[in-house]
């Protein structure tokens, strides 16, 4: 596949994944009358199908990426050259800007504007930090043993850890920024995202390590 079309479906999926995080978020809110946990449901259950398909869609052509610190993780293991990663990146990023933008028009808001949810604080902090090394884990495990599975184990877990997180698992650098941008139900402060990103990105290098030690030869253990 060349580099451009991968480049291209970085992009695309990117873009789709957050038109479907920020849109169902507002979707959600405007249906559910004021009760937050109906909100949540249909943000978490929209988001993991979406995943789901995305990934079967893009995965044979870029790998479904999506996100900077799975990007990260390739270039680290060797699946990824490093002269492709910051292309990568910088898709995924504007890509998740593109979205963000597409599920504001879909629902009549100003193309972006600044988000004031207020995400902070240690336990938020500890949330995004466990739940992007549990999406590392997740893709790392099943990538190896039993690639097939890894379209529905992702969009599963990114459901449940909805749920399990206090930051409703953010779990990847370009979704936080451009949700940043959103002043909707999806949305985070801008003044918070530095953080998150840091957690973020520990997150997924303590998760990719693990799984390198993990898939060690015997003979290499020590």
């Amino acid at each position: 596949m060349s580099h451009t079309r991968r480049l291209v479906a970085e992009a695309l999926g990117t873009a789709f994944l957050l038109a479907i995080v920020i849109g169902s978020g507002i979707m959600g809110e405007r249906l559910a009358a004021g009760n937050a946990a109906i909100a949540l449901l249909a943000n978490s259950l929209a988001t993991g199908c979406g995943l789901a398909v995305l990934i079967q869609i893009f995965g044979p052509i870029s790998g479904a990426h999506f996100n900077p610190v799975v990007t990260l993780a390739a270039g680290m293991r060797g699946e990824l050259g490093w002269r492709t990663v910051p292309g990568y990146i910088a898709v995924q990023i504007g890509g998740a800007f593109a979205g963000a933008a597409a599920a504001h028009l879909m629902f009549g808001e100003p193309l972006f504007f600044a988000s004031i949810q207020v995400r902070t604080g240690a336990a938020q902090w500890w949330s995004e930090f466990v739940a992007t090394f549990g999406l590392l884990s997740v893709i790392l495990g099943c990538a190896r043993t039993r690639p097939a599975a890894v379209p529905m184990a992702v969009a599963a877990y990114i459901t449940a850890a909805y749920w399990f997180t206090a930051s409703t698992s953010f779990a990847n650098p370009a979704v936080t920024l451009a949700r940043a941008a959103s002043n909707t139900f999806a949305g985070i402060r801008p003044d918070d995202v530095g953080a998150f990103i840091i957690m973020q990105v520990l997150g997924a290098l303590c998760a990719t390590g693990l799984f390198r030690w993990f898939h060690r030869p015997e003979s290499l253990q020590t």
